[in-house]
């Protein structure tokens, strides 16, 4: 049985791993300054929101075509080329700023160009690092990747809304922008793997409808990427975090510490997890931490203290944490290898866009029903999601353990190859 940490002996994996952190460190830093730039200009949730929304309109346009493309182009040359156009972005992000720009559309737009670039960095980074790690240290690998982004997590809010704060927003875009520029030099020094080859070529929609209906057939794959999907969906709080540091009369560096709260947890539960074996009663595990998460973004929309609801959202995102990893790991252990990035794709629109279009929920909610309303609405529908999943999903409830769904894939590549 391999070590829990022998994924750290692939050079290809660790050097993903400092991409993906700088990379991160990046994006998380220009998430922080453009919700606080937003927000100063127009004061409206909705507008809050609308940033969510422009990225995944982008990201679910495009994200079938990045995967069908990640199955058929060399990873790397993908991985680079959706790296050079977060650059571009960050790079317009602070030219707008440096030119005083006071509208909200360009930078809706460049978000939007980001979200195309992450469609095909979502399915190429997947697919490359399921290409490099042996099945049996799957898990092992999710909890580090999950552990690099929840890091980057944390310091990129956090340094974000201190340099917003003390230096503003153009010196804070200079230097997420030579995060995401580090990012692309690590990128250059990974090998090329080329796409694996299916038994058969298919045509561009035939190639996106195996993907989906390879999802749709299991329903332990659907099951756990809709209760991750429709978790985050509701629960999701970030994208109205910018009034919440403002009621808690905390400002750009508040909201960077409220940001960086979730992964501070997340990390904690990503360090344990790669320090032990992978779950037992993995099904149970999964549904019990979901259910944790709503219950701790009810109690953090009813809290009135700013160190209570850094708290409370620490310990969200340790139970979102077992959350995630679960759920990649049940999708490395399922998928076959020439279906990655096709696969990875439709993960990509369940999981991926959740996050921004929960962004966009929560805009319109807060608009709606007021900011503490909507957000004790959305944890209490992501206890309703828990409910519905165990009642219409019993093989996610009854999994025991990832390793018995090692026949999933090759079953459906019978199936749809034979």
């Amino acid at each position: 049985m391999p070590q829990v940490n022998s994924v750290l002996l692939i050079r290809d994996f660790r050097l993903l791993i400092i991409n993906k952190f700088l990379l991160t460190f990046g994006v998380q830093m220009i998430g922080v300054i453009v919700g606080w730039q937003i927000y100063q200009l127009t004061h409206d949730p909705l507008s809050l929101g609308l940033i969510g929304f422009a990225e995944a309109v982008a990201f679910i346009t495009f994200a079938l075509w990045a995967g069908h493309t990640a199955d058929r182009v060399e990873k790397r040359f993908l991985i680079l080329a959706s790296e050079a156009i977060a650059l571009a972005c960050a790079v317009a992000l602070w030219a707008l700023t440096w030119k005083g720009n006071t509208r909200t559309l360009p930078i809706y737009l460049v978000i939007g160009a980001s979200g195309i670039a992450r469609a095909f960095l979502w399915s190429s980074s997947t697919s490359f690092s399921e290409m490099i790690v042996p099945k049996e240290i799957y898990s092992s690998a999710a909890a580090w990747n999950s552990s690099s982004w929840e890091i980057a997590s944390i310091l990129g809010p956090a340094t974000g809304g201190l340099l917003y704060g003390i230096w503003g927003p153009k010196t804070a875009y200079e230097v997420a922008t030579g995060f995401v520029l580090a990012a692309l030099y690590f990128a250059f020094k990974l090998g090329k793997r080329h796409p694996v080859p299916g038994q058969r070529q298919e045509k561009l929609f035939e190639s996106l409808s195996t993907g989906i209906r390879f999802v749709f057939s299991h329903q332990v794959i659907l099951a756990a990427l809709a209760l991750d999907m429709f978790a985050v969906l509701f629960g999701g709080v970030v994208a109205i975090l910018p009034i919440f540091a403002e009621i808690l009369r905390m400002g750009p560096v508040g909201l960077g510490f409220l940001r960086a709260s979730q992964s501070v947890g997340a990390i904690t539960m990503a360090l344990i997890q790669t320090r032990r074996p992978p779950f037992w009663n993995t099904g149970r595990t999964l549904l019990t931490a979901v259910s944790l998460f709503g219950i701790c973004i009810i109690a953090f929309g009813l809290s009135k203290n700013f160190y209570l609801s850094m708290i409370l959202l620490a310990l969200g995102g340790a139970a979102d944490n077992i959350s995630v990893v679960i759920r990649a790991s049940i999708l490395q252990a399922s998928t076959p290898n020439h279906m990655r990035g096709r696969v990875s794709a439709v993960n990509g629109i369940f999981i991926g866009s959740s996050n921004e279009i929960g962004m966009f929920e929560s805009g319109v909610a807060a608009k709606l029903m007021g900011i503490v309303p909507s957000v004790v609405f959305g944890g209490i529908m992501t206890l309703v999601t828990v409910g519905v999943t165990m009642w219409r999903s019993p093989k996610l409830r009854k999994l025991k353990t990832i390793a018995s769904l090692g026949a999933t894939a090759q079953g459906f590549n019978i199936d749809i190859e034979g």
